[in-house]
């Protein structure tokens, strides 16, 4: 299986050092449970290396003068020292797992905290470049796996410090043995750090190809409807198995690479202790130290072992978890930004004046608003009118602050939009798009949205959305909980909802995108005049291209290539600019062909 190269060779020092800056971030944010876990580590450490003592003195004080010399032996006193460090390894061993689990899972918890939080202050233009499937695998697959680390590192702490212990007891006990033995340890750390280098970029492209599954996966389940009516169930699976087949072969090669690395690690410990059994016989033979000493060098060397294979192990989730944190990171480093300001929201209730000047906006490539003017009165019901791609959504949008524009600005009541301090605009501007977006909850906290609106202004603004008929159909009225993006209800209900969702909200701008145009002509009109008998405190602007809706316009905005050609009352424009004209002759045939269909 091949293995493609990553675009940046990292050296392994970095990839240590970025681990060791990892860990040394994520023990600083919680401080007290890392050091509740490495108290645990140290004590069943601690544990371990009484229970080898107590072993030994119950079976020279205890067992031998029982068994060969029938002789009375303390037991009380064994049964005491084995008890003790019985309990001693469980309390060891609950600090350990307990601080452990808390520190690894409250990480996970702020890291993907920080990354909500970071990304809802990015601009809507950086989230227009993503893929959501892959920034869904960086909250979760990479999350977890760059915070995993920390589940062992408690216990790799203690075992670290019981391997710098017992190779310095060993080199007490004769230098030169201990020399072998440090030659042999630092020959094991080259080999370990060699295997970061070789499976570092492997995690990188693993980590990668499960953003791209995760990607393909969302992908599938969001257009299942379109798979579904086409027919492409079978070219979904298989471009889905494809991906994850590769993902698949990656993860094979990155942890046969790494056992290939464990074998020749885990050999080099037995040849290290046949080197040192060795080495200590022939300082046996020259009387150097005496062959207790050689035994207690080997039992020391047994406890060895384990720390060396467990700090590969170590070494091994550190590459994968630097690997995942440096796509985590990659997202905390964007830094595009929405710019806010300090104004905040006007508590006073009435309609906003909106001027724009000399507005432009391209979406990277050519304009597609360019130098628009506007001048909306107060309490003024708006249509902007305009062929296909003219520009009139891209308006909508840059009303309610999605987008700004690259040139000029637009200005509510005199203030600039861009100077409003967070979530103050949308206290005065609410935006309704085509789209109608609904969360899996019931009819009215998708209408609320988290505001605490009473019973009577939740009704009020379903009513003048024509949405309180159906919604006291339903059974549960409006505590029915609709599914995931309200998939239990049709087009037109979910817009209505979510009109009357900003309507409850009292704006002082409302801008609707086309935001009706899933229910019949008959029932926009009706929403629409209601809309204007009602007491909003709204200027209204709206995307439209039904004729009935453009005429009960108070006036109509004509937007053509860009440019806002014509501003006026819808008869004027009729006479006076062929454009509109022409186009509000093609809505008319549309909707007549509409009505003989039907």
């Amino acid at each position: 299986m091949s293995n493609p190269l990553p675009k940046e060779v990292v050296p392994p020092t970095a990839v240590l050092g970025d681990g060791l800056r990892l860990i040394v971030r994520f023990v600083r944010a919680h401080p007290a449970s890392f050091l509740v876990a490495l108290l645990g580590a140290v004590a069943f450490s601690g544990a371990l290396v009484a229970a080898s003592f107590v072993i030994g003195w119950v079976t020279e004080e205890v067992a031998i003068p029982i068994l060969q010399r029938g002789e009375e032996a303390p037991l009380q006193t064994a049964l005491v020292a084995v008890g003790g460090v019985a309990v001693l390894k469980g309390i060891a061993i609950i600090l350990r797992r307990g601080g452990g689990a808390y520190l690894v899972y409250k990480t996970q918890q702020d890291t993907r905290n920080l990354l909500l939080e970071h990304q809802m202050d990015l601009s809507f233009s950086w989230f227009s470049r993503q893929s959501l499937g892959d920034l869904l695998s960086v909250v979760d697959v990479d999350t977890q796996q760059s915070t995993f680390i920390m589940a062992p590192l408690p216990f790799a702490s203690g075992v670290l410090i019981l391997l710098v212990g017992a190779t310095a007891m060993i080199a007490f006990i004769d230098p030169w043995v201990g020399l072998a033995v440090g030659v042999g340890i630092l020959v094991i750390a080259v080999i370990e750090v060699r295997a970061v280098d070789r499976v570092y970029p492997m995690w990188e492209y693993v980590q990668d190809l499960r953003g791209e599954v995760a990607s393909l996966a969302h992908e599938t389940f969001d257009g299942a409807l379109t798979v579904k009516a086409l027919g492409r169930e079978d070219t979904e699976i298989d471009r889905f198995s494809a991906a994850s087949q590769q993902l698949r072969d990656r993860l094979i090669d990155v942890n046969v690479t790494w056992e290939h690395y464990r074998v020749i690690i885990q050999a080099l410990g037995l040849v290290l202790s046949v080197v040192v059994v060795v080495v200590g016989a022939m300082r046996v033979d020259i009387g150097a130290v005496r062959p207790g000493e050689v035994i207690s060098i080997v039992y020391l060397l047994a406890l060895l072992t384990f720390p060396l294979l467990f700090i590969a192990f170590i070494l091994f989730d550190l590459a994968a978890g630097v690997a995942a944190w440096r796509r985590v990171n990659a997202v905390l480093e964007v830094d595009d930004r929405v710019a806010y300001g300090a104004e905040a929201a006007r508590p006073a209730k009435s309609p906003a004046w909106v001027k724009g000047d000399a507005v432009s906006f391209g979406y990277g490539g050519d304009p597609v608003l360019r130098g628009v003017d506007l001048d909306i009165e107060p309490g003024t019901t708006v249509a902007v009118v305009g062929a296909t791609a003219a520009g009139k959504s891209t308006l909508a949008m840059l009303l309610a602050r999605l987008w700004d524009p690259e040139d000029g600005r637009l200005r509510l009541d005199g203030r600039d939009l861009r100077s409003f301090a967070r979530s103050e605009l949308a206290r005065e501007v609410a935006y309704v798009p085509q789209s109608a977006f609904l969360f899996d909850d019931t009819i009215r906290e998708n209408i609320a949205l988290g505001v605490d609106f009473d019973d009577s202004e939740i009704v009020q603004a379903a009513r003048t959305a024509g949405a309180h008929g159906f919604i006291g159909a339903l059974p549960e009225g409006y505590q029915t909980v609709i599914g995931e993006r309200g998939a239990s209800l049709s087009g037109g209900q979910r817009q209505r909802i979510a009109l009357a969702r900003a309507l409850v909200r009292q704006p002082r701008l409302l801008v609707l995108d086309d935001a009706t145009s899933a229910v019949d002509p008959s029932v926009e009109a009706e929403i629409l005049q209601s809309l204007k008998r009602s007491e909003l405190p709204s200027t209204v602007l709206v995307v439209a291209y039904r004729p009935a809706s453009i005429q009960l316009a108070d006036e109509v905005v004509f937007v053509h290539g860009g440019r806002v050609l014509a501003h006026g009352d819808h008869d004027e424009l009729i006479r006076s600019e062929p454009a509109y004209a022409a186009l509000v002759r093609a809505y008319e045939e549309d909707a007549r062909q509409v009505e003989v269909g039907q």
